[in-house]
């Protein structure tokens, strides 16, 4: 077997490359401009460290919130484009609105568009040769997959969404025959006896092994699978790569194992952690309130124009540990939406007035949460409380439901930025998976990139 692998470039890789360029690019054009412009308003040298360091901070800050470190969208040149404009006019305002930390205003104001233009320029230039290099296919990174036919679609495609450069180049079945073989069409299936040559023809970096049950892995695939172990070549679990790839827990895949998949965060115990959380919640609460109470004039005339009824209203929802709580919210469907029963709220939903939809994509309408984050009934960060009626039948039918209940419900979380609202199983499915994997890896770390995420949703008008 020929141990030579393609090279590639691993996603935790990829994200540190994009955000480290972005910075060493742009010092590069303001030299530049200093070289050939007598460009004096940001001159790169010790003097102005401080100032360099507020501007490399503000372009990491303001490009993860208009995404331009997203590596689905790093891989689109249109969208990319687009992204940098935004994230350079934001860091070039904020820059000029912190002189305290940040060089006083030119006297010659053409500097400024010199700064500005050059930050876009800079950053464009090296994702141009992201795209052209580093997210071609020459850097994919080519991955066997080893697993049960009757689980290969419900694997490829959420790995396939995630990460555009982890190519699975084909699967190899570990059932035994039967005279009725399953055939799956949407990849290139090889025989058991090809593993070792499929890994040297594609330079295979990867063995990706998604099986239900060991048991069902034949003798010779086993014995193969043994023989690249010794050779240190990287075989991985289905399940640890999904949730690293899509931030996931796979609940569908656990099975019997359950609790080898949820060593739940020791944040979830840490008294310092919880404390630092809970003085956040308040202090967040507090001015939040006092924001709402500024906008409430606006909203009092918005409502009787375009929606006309109550301007609150609140709803039963289960909180932490199942324990059931009230929640307050501006009215954003039309009165009595629900004579008929409870129902999900749909993507373009009639029940939704047309100031509701304006305050639900702009989150408007949960500014009245923070007075049940007050009260303790939720939190800032996480799982989005659900209504008793779907909490017990989505128990049913979905694996571990229960188990988003054991921390505090989110004004926002982290499947609330990272998928849009549920309105079928499938999607609180997917909604479980992100909320988990929350519960489990829950960090201050992780709960700045919410926030940080949630401002996107926001800017971005993506709320439902």
């Amino acid at each position: 077997m020929n141990k030579k692998k393609g090279i590639h470039f691993e996603v935790s890789e990829r994200k540190v490359l994009l955000r480290l360029l972005d910075v060493v690019f742009v010092l590069f054009g303001l030299y530049l401009l200093e070289l050939f412009f007598n460009f004096d308003y940001l001159i790169v040298n010790r003097e102005n460290n401080i100032s360099i360091l507020v501007l490399i901070i503000y372009i990491t800050i303001f490009g993860t919130i208009f995404e331009i470190y997203d590596l689905q969208k790093s891989s689109k040149l249109d969208i990319t484009f687009r992204n940098i404009v935004l994230t350079a006019s934001t860091v070039v305002l904020f820059y000029l609105l912190t002189p305290f930390f940040t060089p006083f205003l030119p006297e010659k104001r053409l500097q400024i568009i010199y700064f500005y233009i050059a930050i876009i320029v800079m950053i464009f230039l090296w994702r141009l040769a992201y795209i052209t290099f580093i997210a071609s296919p020459r850097f994919y990174k080519n991955v066997l997959l080893v697993g049960e036919i009757s689980n290969i679609e419900s694997i490829i495609k959420p790995l396939n969404e995630s990460d555009p450069n982890y190519r699975i180049v084909g699967f190899i079945n570990c059932e035994k025959e039967t005279e009725s073989p399953i055939k799956f069409k949407g990849l290139k299936e090889f025989g058991p006896s090809e593993l070792m040559s499929v890994i040297s023809d594609y330079k295979v970096s990867e063995v990706l092994v998604a099986s239900y049950d060991s048991e069902t892995i034949t003798s010779s695939i086993y014995h193969d699978l043994i023989v690249l172990l010794e050779n240190g070549f990287t075989i991985r679990e289905y399940t640890q790569v999904y949730e690293e790839l899509t931030y996931r827990v796979p609940i569908q895949f656990v099975g019997k194992d359950f609790y080898k998949y949820f060593p739940f965060s020791r944040s979830n115990q840490n008294t310092l952690y919880l404390f630092f959380r809970r003085s956040f919640d308040i202090i967040f609460s507090f001015f939040g309130l006092i924001f709402g109470m500024l906008l409430i004039p606006f909203v009092i005339i918005g409502n009787a124009i375009a929606n006309q009824g109550p301007l609150f209203y609140t709803q039963e929802r289960v909180g932490k540990n199942g324990k059931p709580f009230n929640i307050i919210k501006l009215r954003s469907m039309i009165v009595n939406a629900e004579t008929d029963g409870a129902k999900w709220a749909q993507e373009n939903d009639v029940r939704i007035t047309m100031f509701g939809n304006f305050l639900r994509r702009s989150r408007l309408d949960e500014v009245p949460q923070f007075i049940n984050v007050l009260k303790g009934d939720m939190s800032i960060i996480g799982p989005r409380p659900e209504r008793p009626f779907f909490v017990n039948e989505l128990s049913r039918v979905i694996p571990f439901y229960e188990t988003r209940h054991i921390i505090k419900p989110g004004l926002t979380g982290w499947a609330q930025v990272k998928t849009r609202y549920g309105s079928s199983v499938d999607d609180s499915l997917t909604k479980l998976q992100y909320d988990l994997y929350y519960i489990k890896h829950r960090s201050v770390f992780l709960d700045l990139n919410i926030i940080v995420k949630t401002l996107s949703t926001i800017l971005y008008y993506r709320g439902q």
